[in-house]
């Protein structure tokens, strides 16, 4: 059976939630097919808070801004609801991708409503029940999103106050509140939540000027408070995109050429066609099938006979930075750098190669579809539930509030969900089949036709005196991206600069985005520079650095390594070992890292064994899933530093598989420390990102000194390092 889809107008993918029933914490079940007066009610009425983040400014080039001030509501109505039986729920536009965003939000709500966490219920990242919270993206969580929801918090307790203080006819000032209730001491009388919202929906504006709780006095906030579907997880009762079913579900397969830019010149479906309950759909370029199971799609799609037009790439993984430095636009001579690099007494220019790498996520992007009355609903894990909305309403011309996205949890994204083309799919193959359609990809596939972090040329020029001071920096970043592409050093005359190149591959945000090439280069510039100068290379980087954050990030992470005792080891003749260091900033946090590498005398093969990592991003709010997210950093950073690498040759991907693309595991993991520098005079700054940028340049420098091989290129394996 044969069926053509409607004609979509783009074929951008991307993604969403989950199906009929949604579990939050544990036990809080309700229908999605719900408006929100329905769900009001089924809550058993009560307050709803809302407040939309403003503005930020897109991750990568080509990606469009997340969230919006033009339009944010000034009343109290979408964040926060108080039933009569005093259950909060938490409406917040997030998604969870392992960055345990769900209890941030939690401790957020709980320390403004005096509640314990376990008494909030969250919903996130259903575009019919949340508010655009302006994607999951460019750690943007802490520093936007979690203080919304302390003003929306706190304008609800003082909401609160002032409905008890009318119904108890007391001085608002006599009252206190705890536990979820208002209480008037002098009286011994108590108000719960539920009794002063009478399932009425407040409208109250919530004031810019609203008072938060400050530092000192929190209860909640800057504790380690449990992980808020901890019980879910370890009994197997979470769900995760990959588990969406729905009634009547088929399973979908798209056909794919062997290049990533073949054209179909010819199709032969008559065989897939004749097999029982298949679907064939095909439009332009894309063919998929649907059938009542994955294998029966598998098996109707091997059926198909299809020629395929020759690639028209020519960039391989060995060509790429020559390609990607030919396409990319020069710049104007600076004459004032120019002398400044003429005079020094010490010169520097070398060139750095970074390589495209894979997200690699443990769960592969994934797509369930449903069409009803002309409107479409979509499950898939993304970071960007609102912007995969919009994109399904282009593709499909329809109105934004004729598509709902409905993200459940994500097994990772790091960047690479911005997009989720099983979403475009999934709905196509749905449309025809007039059932719902569930795509997941296979690890091929999530490593073939996903986006993958820029590959990068970074050429760099220093010049210093002799003493070691720097005066001359001229940094250029080839296509790889513009974060942290400035040096933060003490550098009279400095140029940094970012060229856009043709890319053979699509490419898109990672972990960090381009901060990772730009200062592994930077910081491997310092190293070699403080080798040339005879200084030691922490004391050279104080010795160039005014920015007090940096310094005290570098120091605190020399201090808890045992910089100077290890190195003096070195020096005094140990072998087989390597110490190295590096420090960085993006975002507004800052790192330091301490790497520790032992060489194998048998094989000469290198193997980090400890590091120490310092970083300080204002204020903690969560010690114990900080350390997470720093050592979850590390560990990916050392696969990026050390042997991740996508391999390709003329438009097709050459190991595409766990097997031939090595990612870090458990053997690989080395002895990781942790030094939290808190700061609680500065407001929370993101930490999902800045703590991965420094590690490459670290064991870079710990190589150099171990094997007298300098690494310019990641990985590190293609600059002769035995891994």
């Amino acid at each position: 059976m044969k069926a053509s889809p409607p004609e979509p107008r783009t074929l951008n993918p991307e993604p969403s939630l989950e199906p009929e029933r949604y579990e939050l914490h544990e036990p809080l079940r309700f229908h999605f097919d719900l408006d929100r007066r329905d769900i009001l009610k089924t809550l058993g009425g009560g307050v709803l808070i809302s407040l939309v983040p403003a503005h930020v400014q897109a991750q990568q080039k080509g990606q469009r801004g997340r969230g919006g001030t033009e339009n944010r509501p000034q009343q109290i109505g979408g964040w926060l609801h108080i039933a009569e039986d005093g259950q909060i729920s938490l409406y917040c536009g997030k998604t969870e991708v392992g960055q345990n965003v769900r209890t941030s939000v939690t401790q957020a709500a709980a320390e403004e409503l005096r509640v314990k966490p376990e008494a909030i219920r969250v919903i996130l990242a259903d575009t019919k029940l949340v508010p655009d919270d302006g994607g999951t993206s460019g750690s943007q969580s802490t520093p936007r999103t979690v203080p919304q929801i302390r003003r929306v918090g706190a304008a609800a307790r003082e909401l609160l106050l002032d409905l008890a203080a009318e119904q108890l006819k007391v001085d608002r000032a006599t009252l206190t509140i705890e536990n979820g209730q208002v209480n008037h001491p002098p009286s011994s009388r108590k108000l719960t939540y539920g009794d002063l919202t009478k399932g009425q929906k407040l409208t109250k504006e919530v004031s810019g000027s609203i008072s938060v709780t400050p530092t000192e006095k929190w209860q909640v906030l800057g504790t380690s408070t449990p992980k808020a579907t901890a019980r879910a997880i370890v009994t197997g009762v979470h769900r995760f995109a990959s588990d969406i079913q729905l009634d009547g579900m088929l399973f979908g397969k798209v056909l794919r050429p062997k290049s990533l830019d073949a054209k179909l010149l010819s199709l032969d479906t008559k065989e897939a066609e004749a097999l029982p309950g298949v679907i064939v759909v095909r439009d332009g370029n894309f063919v998929g099938i649907a059938a009542p199971t994955s294998f029966e799609a598998e098996q109707a799609l091997a059926k198909i006979k299809a020629e395929w037009s020759p690639s028209d790439h020519q960039s391989t993984h060995k060509t790429i930075f020559d390609d990607l430095k030919r396409s990319g636009r020069g710049s104007g001579i600076n004459e004032a750098l120019e002398a400044a690099l003429k005079a020094a007494d010490h010169r520097l220019d070398a060139t750095y190669n970074i390589a495209y790498i894979a997200h690699a996520p443990l769960e592969p992007r994934v797509g369930v579809a449903q069409w009803q009355d002309g409107k479409l609903t979509v499950w898939t894990g993304t970071q960007q539930p609102f912007r995969v909305r919009s994109d399904l309403a282009r593709a499909f011309n329809l109105a934004d509030d004729k598509v709902r996205v409905i993200v459940p949890d994500a097994g990772a994204g790091y960047g690479g969900k911005h997009t989720v083309d099983t979403t475009i799919e999934a709905a196509r193959l749905a449309k025809a089949a007039g059932k719902p359609v569930k795509i997941v990809w296979t690890r091929e596939e999530e490593f073939t036709w996903a986006y993958f972090r820029p590959a990068g040329v970074i050429d760099v020029r220093a010049g210093m005196t002799k003493g070691g001071k720097l005066t001359a920096w001229d940094f250029h970043n080839y296509n790889s991206g513009q974060s942290a592409v400035r040096a933060l050093y003490d550098i009279p005359q400095q140029r940094s600069e970012f060229h856009q190149s043709n890319s053979p591959l699509k490419q898109g945000s990672y972990r960090a985005l381009a901060s990772t090439a730009n200062n592994f280069a930077r910081e491997s510039h310092i190293n070699e520079l403080a080798t040339i100068a005879g200084i030691d290379p922490l004391a050279f980087r104080l010795k160039n650095l005014k920015d007090e954050r940096l310094r005290a990030v570098l120091e605190a992470a020399a201090s808890q390594f045992g910089w100077q005792t290890l190195t003096r080891s070195v020096s005094e003749g140990q072998k087989h070992r390597g110490y190295g260091l590096a420090g960085g900033s993006e975002k507004g946090s800052y790192v330091a890292t301490c790497a520790e590498i032992a060489v194998d005398p048998s094989t000469n093969k290198v193997r980090v064994i400890r590091t120490v990592t310092a970083f300080e991003c204002g204020t903690v709010l969560h010690p114990d899933n900080l350390k997470n997210q720093i050592e979850g950093a590390v560990i990916q950073g050392i696969g990026g530093a050390l042997f991740e690498e996508i391999e390709f040759d003329r438009g097709q991907i050459q190991n595409a598989r766990f097997s031939d693309y090595r990612v870090p595991r458990f053997r690989d993991t080395p002895q990781l420390e942790t030094v939290l520098v808190n700061r609680p005079d500065l407001a929370p700054i993101g930490a999902g990102e800045t703590p991965i940028i420094a590690i490459a340049p670290a064991i870079a420098a710990a190589v150099f000194q171990a094997t007298g091989i300098r690494p310019r290129s990641l990985p590190m394996s293609t600059s002769g390092v035995k891994v």
